[in-house]
């Protein structure tokens, strides 16, 4: 990366090279509104004066929250030019863990978007002393507007500003990124720009993008994964589009016809749902097709097959397939799929489809990215490809994986002794995950070391294997595994609402009327979802198999607290709220 030594001189790389007309792109009113490299080059240098004004120094940390918009992206390059530490916060956490947060990280000012939350942050201004100001992304009469800070530049303080941009160094502190906090308060990881950047040098060559490329982005930014793939659209020039909203998404794929996007597998989980749900609606001779391609490509191998099979592909890939592709745009070149394990059987029918999906490993601590599938490296269904290049994987003797690289962090913010539990004196960060290689340079990611647990008879227990077994099932929406110290496993399952009443209204079954909560009560559903059950036990260990199991009403969900930001099981709290449903499960 020529000229690149700080993630602020991105943006002035693209400003070199290729600067984009629309850089980025808003929804405003019906209309894709663009902005441009110049445009967004200039505002980020008015912005990061202003905070000099305001008398921000080089270390000062400031909180960023707010939805995906342009103005986020602003702000943090805004504050890092002038050596202030940017804070990204979620927008959907509860008050507590903001208080903590900004009392730990010591916040002085705070950037928000919509949503009512700068009243929600300004109703906890009393228990955060460090806190100055609130300003806001949009017109709000009671608060700041963030371009407010905006004032004449003169000659003078552009050299101030250049002489701190010039004095930054790549191993400086550069963000400090809280943990979704899934138990306990939050954790502050403290990366710096070399961290990140050395995984946006090592991903330029596992994705297909350049210059001319169109990529939609709809997963947090404040998460270090969608952020760090921001970075990397910027180097390589993309144009990025910013979805409107999760329930949009396939609407605005369909306008800006992306050739990427990266995704959670949850979202891609419920991708799939609805083109079956298409497939449900067809008759006759269609619908026979249309399961016999799918069929097909649960078949798959990227190995190949033989020429018999490349053969029907070909014609599924003309006949089913192709409309698959157009309802994603058209020219959807990649998903980039991370956070949590992918079904197989997913990354499986998408290849096939001429959709690929290229599902990769990483965590906050390391920048994210540790590994990840790509056409160049080699992809591999079931694993989460080839590791990074100067990054290295070792296992434990327990089967942990140990990273060590210029993407592993510089340590937990104020918290020193929890550095030293999972980073040891040699480099080797310990992830918590358990994993092993394929093929000698494949890795494949068996489960969390913290999720897994053993029944009260010794036997062990990989609840995310499992879980993502059992969603194959079009029955199941959500599952969660659980049983610590019990005699065998057991499952709290939400079933699939809707794919249930369309069953139902198939087998004369009146379900459409009904609550989920009465739905979940009728025998013939849980007959049914019985049924489901016991053939997805057949593909474990009798030790394995869910012997009992409660349907749940309501799925989990961010706003409950049950779910992180990046849609993965809060075990603990989703434990405490079923806690007398777990325990009947275990009654005689």
């Amino acid at each position: 990366m020529k000229n690149i030594s700080r993630l602020f001189d991105i943006p002035q790389y693209q400003m070199d090279n290729y600067a984009q007309k629309a850089m980025f792109n808003t929804k405003i009113n019906g209309t894709w509104e663009p902005f441009s490299t110049k445009e967004f080059m200039e505002i980020s240098t008015q912005i990061s004066l202003g905070l000099m004004k305001l008398g921000v120094a080089p270390g000062d940390n400031i909180a960023l929250i707010s939805e995906n918009r342009v103005e986020w992206n602003i702000m943090d390059i805004a504050i890092q030019q002038c050596g202030a530490i940017v804070v990204p916060i979620y927008p959907n956490i509860s008050d507590k863990d903001y208080s903590f947060i900004f009392n730990d990280a010591n916040i002085i000012y705070c950037f928000v978007g919509g949503n009512n939350l700068s009243t929600r942050i300004n109703n906890l201004k009393s228990t955060i002393p460090s806190l100055k100001e609130i300003f806001t992304f949009n017109d709000e009469p009671a608060f700041k507007h963030w371009k407010s800070i905006i004032s004449d530049d003169n000659r003078d303080q552009i050299i101030f500003l250049d002489k701190i941009k010039s004095e930054i160094k790549g191993d400086e502190l550069a963000t400090i990124i809280y943990t979704s906090g899934t138990t306990g308060d939050p954790k502050g990881v403290m990366l710096c720009h070399n961290n990140i950047l050395s995984n946006v040098v090592s991903c330029e060559e596992r994705i297909p993008a350049d210059n001319t490329s169109k990529v939609l982005t709809f997963l947090p930014a404040c998460h270090v994964y969608e952020r760090m793939l921001h970075y990397l659209y910027m180097y390589l020039g993309c144009s990025i589009y910013f979805a409107e909203s999760m329930e949009t998404i396939g609407e605005n794929i369909k306008e800006t016809g992306p050739e990427i996007f990266s995704a959670v597998p949850r979202l891609i989980e419920k991708v799939f749902d609805k083109i079956m749900a298409k497939g449900d609606e067809l008759t006759g001779f269609k619908r026979k097709l249309f399961y016999w391609a799918v069929g097909l490509a649960e078949q798959y191998e990227v190995e190949g097959k033989g020429w018999w099979y490349s053969f029907k592909l070909s014609i599924a890939r003309i006949l089913i397939f192709k409309k698959w592709q157009a309802a994603l745009g058209g020219n959807v070149k990649v998903m980039v799929s991370g956070s949590a394990a992918l079904q197989p059987r997913l990354a499986r029918i998408f290849l096939a489809a001429g959709i690929p999906i290229l599902e990769g490993y990483g965590l906050t601590e390391t920048s994210p990215v540790v590994a990840v599938n790509c056409f160049k490296k080699g992809i591999k269904i079931g694993t989460v490809g080839t590791v990074l290049r100067d990054v290295e994987v070792k296992f434990a003797e327990d089967g942990e994986i140990m990273v060590k690289g210029p993407n592993v962090m510089m340590g937990y913010y104020n918290l020193p002794e929890k550095t030293q539990e999972v980073l040891d004196v040699d480099g080797w960060f310990h992830t918590g995950d358990i994993g092993e290689m394929v093929d000698g340079k494949f890795l494949k990611i068996t489960d969390r070391k913290k999720e897994i647990f053993k029944t009260s008879g010794g036997k062990y227990i990989a609840p995310q294997a499992m879980e993502n077994k059992f969603k194959e099932s079009r029955f199941i929406e959500q599952i969660m595994v659980v049983g610590e110290g019990k005699k065998f496993p057991a499952a709290l399952i939400v079933p699939n609402f809707a794919f249930l009443k369309d069953w139902g209204e198939k087998k004369g079954i009146p379900l459409k009327k009904l609550s989920n909560e009465d739905i979940v009560k009728n025998d013939k559903v849980i007959s049914r979802i019985h049924e489901e059950v016991e053939e997805m036990n057949k593909n474990f260990g009798h030790w394995e198999t869910i012997k009992k199991y409660h349907l749940l009403s309501k799925e989990f969900s961010i706003v409950n607290g049950e779910l992180t930001p990046t849609l993965k099981f809060k075990r603990k709290i989703i434990m405490e709220k079923y806690n007398a449903e777990y325990e009947a499960l275990y009654i005689d």
